[in-house]
C-alpha cells in the first residue's frame, strides 16, 4: 500500500482551508477505532522489520525485545495522538529523541532507524484503509485522504526529531567511549575516587576538570525494570553543565555537574520528569567522595513514599536518612524516645503522637497547634502533659525534642504534621479574608 496521494485522476482533492470540528472529529474517531489493535499492530510491524532488515540483530541479544517494546510504545502513542485522546504528560517529540539517542547506541545505521519509522507509518495507514474497508460508513473518501496525509506530513516531523537526536548522540559517542565511561561510572561507584590514579582518568574520560561541581544522583528500578527517569539527559540540561548515566544492579545513577551549589534545582528538575523515587547528594570532594555521595543519594531515595515529591536532596531528608539506615538503631530510638507511650492503647497512642507531632511541627506553640487540630488550646496542652508523663521527657529540652522527633519520623507522624503546617501557610489572601468573614 503506497503512501496517501494526490494526482490526476484519482478523484480525491485535498481539503481546501480548515477542516470542520465535525470533520476532525470524524477523523479521530476512525483513528481510534484502531487503539484495541495497538500492540498487534506494533507486533506485526516488529515481525516485518527483522525480516526486512535481519541486520538490526547485529545489535544484541535483547534488540529484539527492546525494539518490540519501543514499536509497541510508538503505536499507542501514536494513535492515541491522532484520535485525540493523549494524555496531557504524554510527550511524542520525547519518544523520538530517546529513540534516536538508543540507536545511535546501539549502532544501527540510521537508515534502518528512518525505514522503520516509515513501515509504521504506512502500516497505521494500511490498517485505517482496511478498517474503512469493512466499515464503509467509518470515514467518507475525502477525510480517509486527509488522515493521511496528515500521518504522513507527521512523519517528517518524527524524523527530523529523531535524525537530530540520532546526529547529537553519535557525536558524544565519537568524542567519548560510552563503553569506557560506563566502566568509570562502576568504578566510582565502587569507591575507586579513593585512587588519585583512577580519578585522573576519570576526569579526562567524563570531560570534567577539578573545578566542577560533583554531585550524585540514584534511584531504583521499578519492580518492571523501568528507570525512574527517561532521557535524564534532557531533565537537568539547563540546571548542570554536564551529566553521565548508567543502569546496574537494579539502580539507575548518574554523575552531574550542578551549574549552583544549591540542589534544589536538579532536584526540581528531575522531579518534574521522575516516575520513581531518585536522591540527590552533593559529592564535596569531587569524585574522590562519589562513593558516599552514592550511598547517601540512595538512602534518600529509599526515604521518598508514595506522597512526597519524587526527587530530593539528601540533605533535606536527614532525619528520615538516619532513622531508615538501620532498623534495629531506629527501633531503639522509637522506644527509648516514647517510653510507655509506645505500649498505649493504639486510638489513644495516635491522638497524642499526632498532637505531639503538630506542637513540635509549630515550634513548640499549643496555640498554633490547636488551630491545625481544630481543638482547644487547653485540649493540646492537657495533652502534652500526658506524653511528657508517659515518656519522661520534656519538649523544652532539646535532647528530647530530637528524640521525640526522630521517634514521630519513623512512625511518619512528623511528616503529616509538616504538611498540616506548610499548607496552613500557603494559604490565599483570598482564602484568609473569607475565612476571617466566616
Amino acid at each position: 500500500m503506497a503512501s496517501p496521494s494526490i494526482g490526476r485522476g484519482s478523484g480525491l482533492h485535498p481539503v481546501r482551508g480548515r477542516l470542520s470540528a465535525e470533520e476532525r472529529a470524524a477523523i479521530q474517531r476512525a483513528w481510534a477505532t484502531l487503539i484495541p489493535e495497538a500492540d498487534a499492530i506494533a507486533d506485526s510491524i516488529t515481525l516485518a522489520l527483522f525480516e526486512q532488515d535481519p541486520d538490526y540483530l547485529q545489535a544484541g541479544s535483547d534488540i529484539t525485545a527492546v525494539v518490540r517494546r519501543s514499536t509497541r510504545e510508538h503505536i499507542r502513542l501514536g494513535l492515541r495522538k491522532l484520535s485525540g485522546t493523549q494524555h496531557g504528560s504524554e510527550d511524542n517529540t520525547e519518544v523520538w529523541r530517546r529513540t534516536g539517542r538508543e540507536r545511535a547506541r546501539q549502532g544501527i545505521p540510521m537508515e534502518l532507524v528512518l525505514k522503520a519509522y516509515t513501515l509504521g507509518s504506512r502500516t497505521l495507514w494500511e490498517e485505517l484503509v482496511n478498517a474503512r474497508g469493512a466499515n464503509p460508513g467509518l470515514l467518507e473518501p475525502r477525510l480517509l485522504l486527509v488522515a493521511g496525509q496528515r500521518l504522513w506530513h507527521a512523519l517528517d516531523a518524527q524524523n527530523t526529531i529523531l535524525v537530530d537526536s540520532y546526529r547529537r548522540e553519535t557525536a558524544r559517542m565519537q568524542q567519548r567511549d560510552v563503553t569506557k565511561i560506563l566502566a568509570v561510572l562502576d568504578g566510582l561507584r565502587d569507591g575507586r575516587g579513593a585512587d588519585p590514579a583512577f580519578v585522573v582518568d576519570a576526569r579526562n574520560t567524563l570531560g570534567l576538570t577539578a573545578q566542577h561541581r560533583i554531585a550524585c544522583v540514584v534511584g531504583p528500578l521499578s519492580e518492571r525494570g523501568d528507570p525512574p527517569l527517561t532521557s535524564p539527559e534532557d531533565a537537568v540540561d539547563g540546571v548542570t553543565s554536564l551529566s553521565h548515566w548508567h543502569i546496574r544492579d537494579g539502580v539507575q545513577f548518574g554523575v552531574v555537574c550542578p551549574a549552583k551549589a544549591d540542589l534544589g534545582p536538579v532536584a526540581e528538575a528531575l522531579a518534574a520528569r521522575a516516575v520513581g523515587p531518585v536522591g540527590i547528594a552533593a559529592s564535596t570532594d569531587g569524585l574522590v567522595t562519589f562513593a558516599a555521595a552514592y550511598r547517601a543519594a540512595a538512602r534518600t531515595a529509599a526515604t521518598i513514599g508514595a506522597g512526597d515529591t519524587p526527587a530530593a536532596v539528601a540533605t533535606d531528608r536527614l532525619p528520615h536518612i538516619v532513622m531508615s539506615a538501620d532498623d534495629e538503631i531506629s527501633d531503639l530510638v522509637v522506644s527509648h524516645a516514647l517510653g510507655s507511650l509506645n505500649g498505649h492503647p493504639p486510638a489513644q497512642r495516635e491522638v497524642l503522637l499526632r498532637t505531639l507531632a503538630h506542637v513540635l511541627a509549630t515550634d513548640g506553640s499549643p496555640t498554633n497547634a490547636a488551630k491545625l487540630l481544630y481543638c482547644h488550646r487547653n485540649t493540646v496542652i492537657y495533652r502534652l502533659h500526658q506524653v511528657e508523663e508517659l515518656t519522661g521527657r520534656s519538649i523544652t529540652a532539646p535532647d528530647d525534642r530530637l528524640l521525640l522527633t526522630l521517634a514521630l519520623v519513623r512512625s511518619g507522624h512528623w511528616a503529616d504534621a509538616v504538611a498540616g503546617v506548610g499548607a496552613a501557610t500557603t494559604v490565599t489572601p483570598e482564602s484568609s479574608t473569607a475565612t476571617s468573614a466566616r
